[in-house]
């Protein structure tokens, strides 16, 4: 009898094993190499989560592997439910088929399907043909669906259901996403997408990546080839030099395209932007301000600690109102801050030399106007557009990878024009929304070049870096 027991139990062990070394799900990110971008991704509480990723970097994994934790109930950082029912949206059924399906399938244990749905095919073969629905055996009991939709369906075609999540494998048509958003409104269900951004500038650019309405629920990661580890260096290498220019920003990179590129594409925000913190003080360095009165006028804080770095902590950013009103508003951010005065007890701050131009409408110039409402303003700034630039990069990045710039969250106007800020025709910056970077150039064209750090940074820089990660809630814990 106790013979066979324990030959009953050896073989429980030998089945045990077997399913685990058949269970592609176990072994995501469980072993010695893990992929960082993925595990953030999965981690993030928000509701609408983007991977914006360039070919081969690992995304299209996260957006299958999220799906099938949701519906199973085994999602390791959310809070699971019983009958789950989620959509993934493709942009055709042939690609359904070929990426998000194939995907699927790949990293779901056949034990855990309950039934499959097919369009065209057979469902013993689920892999060769377009399947409707997977219903998959929750582990609170209940049965879990994951319907297939594709955008060439039409909107109408995504009417009507209450959802608990939407994943959209690449990116889809802005009335398609609109209606997702309705449809997982009823059980405050969640949004994901993983997208190689081909298309240029679209509606995901502004609605996600530069989140202009600010909703507090929108995430982003940006996921390259070097955060995979599994790629090989040779494969990155090969790859590379078979793209150049925008094809290389987006299959590489995941970065939105509009064909000249990004002036800035050093600017990472999940490295440059954190939370505010108490700033000393002695940091207090002085206001930049680039005046405007039908265009926005951008004003921003800058400090600087005693290694050199620059903190942007304040802005104050708007259009279509007068003097009197800018300055007041300046005034109250500075009263708030307990930003330091002169002597006399104005603020000073550097501005655009155009604030010295006076035009027959008025008797007083801008610079004047400033002045006489307590702020001194300094009209001799470096107003070279590329040697301003230039600068600009070495705070954003030096050789050792380091930054010397960090931006406040709170500075919305300036984040959003870091990421938006690109080159034109005759290689020059498209003038557009570029008010707070000639505000952040007057600044940086104003101080001196940031010295060279070595490789080991001392123990007080040390410190301080160590500060700064645990002040950016990006930075994963």
């Amino acid at each position: 009898m106790k013979e066979e027991i324990l030959n009953a139990l050896a073989e429980v062990d030998r089945e045990l094993e077997r399913r685990r070394a058949d269970n592609k799900l176990a072994k995501y990110n469980a072993g010695r190499k893990k992929h960082k971008k993925q595990l953030a991704f999965h981690k993030c509480k928000k509701r609408n989560r983007w991977v914006f990723g360039g070919n081969r970097s690992g995304k299209t994994e996260c957006g299958a592997v999220e799906t099938i934790w949701m519906a199973r109930g085994i999602h390791p950082y959310r809070k699971n439910r019983k009958d789950v029912f989620g959509w993934v949206v493709s942009l055709s059924q042939q690609v359904q088929r070929d990426v998000a399906q194939g995907k699927i399938l790949s990293y779901l244990p056949k034990s855990w399907i309950a039934d499959i749905v097919m369009l065209s095919g057979r469902k013993d073969s689920p892999a060769s043909g377009v399947i409707d629905q997977i219903k998959i055996k929750n582990v609170f009991g209940g049965i879990s669906t994951i319907g297939f939709k594709s955008c060439d369906q039409g909107r109408e075609k995504f009417q009507g259901a209450s959802l608990d999540f939407v994943w959209f494998d690449e990116e889809p048509p802005r009335d398609i996403y609109e209606e997702c958003l309705m449809r997982v409104m009823d059980r405050r269900g969640d949004i994901f997408g993983t997208m190689t951004p081909l298309k240029g500038r679209t509606f995901v650019y502004g609605e996600i990546y530069l989140n202009r309405k600010n909703n507090g629920e929108v995430w982003y990661e940006f996921m390259n080839w070097e955060d995979n580890p599994f790629l090989s260096k040779s494969e990155i290498k090969l790859l590379e030099g078979a793209l150049d220019g925008p094809a290389l920003d987006s299959r590489k990179y995941g970065r939105f395209s509009e064909g000249y590129g990004l002036v800035y594409p050093e600017f990472d925000e999940s490295v440059h932007v954190i939370d505010p913190f108490p700033v000393p003080p002695e940091w207090q360095e002085c206001i930049s301000i680039d005046p405007g009165l039908n265009n926005p006028l951008a004003a921003h804080w800058y400090c600087v600690d005693w290694d050199g770095n620059v903190y942007v902590v304040a802005e104050h950013y708007e259009q279509g109102k007068d003097i009197d009103y800018h300055a007041a508003a300046i005034r109250e951010i500075s009263r708030k801050l307990g930003w330091k005065r002169r002597p006399d007890g104005r603020l000073y701050a550097l501005i655009d030399s155009a604030a010295n131009q006076r035009t027959l409408a008025a008797e007083r110039s801008v610079s004047e106007l400033f002045y006489e409402r307590g702020i001194a303003v300094n009209t001799c700034v470096d107003k070279d557009v590329f040697s301003g630039i230039s600068r600009v990069k070495g705070y954003l990045a030096r050789g050792n990878g380091l930054p010397d710039i960090y931006i406040f969250k709170n500075c919305v106007n300036m984040i959003a024009e870091f990421k938006s800020y690109s080159w034109g025709s005759g290689d020059r910056p498209i003038k557009r929304c570029d008010h707070a970077m000639d505000a952040l150039r007057y600044f940086i064209s104003s101080r001196p070049r940031p010295a060279e750090r070595e490789e080991r940074p001392s123990a007080l820089a040390a410190d301080k870096a160590r500060r700064i990660r645990r002040l950016n809630k990006k930075i994963e814990r």
